[in-house]
């Protein structure tokens, strides 16, 4: 994986300049600009088929397995549990905004934003098979209770992001909510669906110039956000259950 992503680094700053290292290096105010969003998505999707490889090396278990216990990946119910989230992220952030006022510069285009209808779902699938798929299972098979793999995991997640305390905090209780959603549905797609929608969602307004990303979060700003992320939580697994999202079954479980 860190070949991949040495690769995409030299890649870009071939393409843009030396400046590329310089500004993904710089902490999460890099995600305000196209070049630092483009270069950390496609360093953090190395992963999925960095792990593909190691599987097939290994060869213990398919790689289908960190998707889920249901046969492999549905597809079907990541978009299901797309919509809430989506919309429900969507309204919050505009309100926020509305309350705040713009934060950030305004650099909206059609092939950025589909550049980010790409990238943005499948950085988040690559951070959920790692922390909810293969650290959140190895734990869950070492100490055979839930819980502790759901914070053990969630400490990992949010002590390999590069904010302050309050914003660790934050990610914490979002990897426990993550870790939470994979449990009770045996699959890391709900997450996944969760996970993106909140990404392409800050996206979407950093695009607009309406919010920008910053490794210190406020702590009005991050007990904001926690509350919103349980309660969506708590919405999202209510739906699940009463529509049994959660028991499809995948139509063709072969090893991908």
């Amino acid at each position: 994986m860190i070949i991949l992503q040495g690769i995409i680094l030299i890649a870009s700053s071939a393409i843009y300049g030396g400046n590329a290292l310089s500004l993904v290096s710089g902490g999460y105010e890099a995600l305000n600009s196209e070049l630092g969003e483009i270069i950390t998505d496609l360093g953090i999707i190395m992963i999925i088929p960095s792990l593909y490889i190691a599987t097939k090396i290994v060869g213990d278990r398919p790689f289908s397995s960190y998707s889920s216990s249901r046969g492999g990946w549905n597809f079907k119910l990541f978009l299901k549990a797309l919509i809430i989230p989506l919309i429900a992220l969507l309204i919050y952030n505009a309100v926020e905004s509305a309350i705040k006022g713009p934060e950030g510069t305004y650099h909206f285009s059609i092939l950025f934003l589909i550049v980010s209808i790409i990238l943005v779902p499948l950085q988040c699938i690559a951070e959920e098979y790692v922390y909810r798929g293969l650290i959140m299972q190895t734990f869950g098979s070492w100490f055979k209770i839930p819980v502790v793999a759901i914070l053990l995991q969630a400490i990992l997640f949010s002590v390999s992001h590069g904010y302050n305390s309050l914003g660790l905090v934050e990610i914490f209780v979002s990897g426990i909510v993550f870790g939470f959603l994979t449990w009770k549905t045996n699959g890391i797609e709900v997450s996944s669906a969760m996970h993106t929608a909140n990404n392409f969602a800050i996206s979407l307004f950093v695009m607009f110039g309406l919010k920008s990303t910053t490794s210190t979060p406020l702590f009005n700003d991050v007990v904001m956000s926690i509350i919103f992320d349980i309660i969506l939580c708590a919405i999202m697994y209510y739906v699940g259950m009463k529509t049994n999202w959660f028991g499809e079954i995948k139509e063709n479980p072969e090893n991908t």
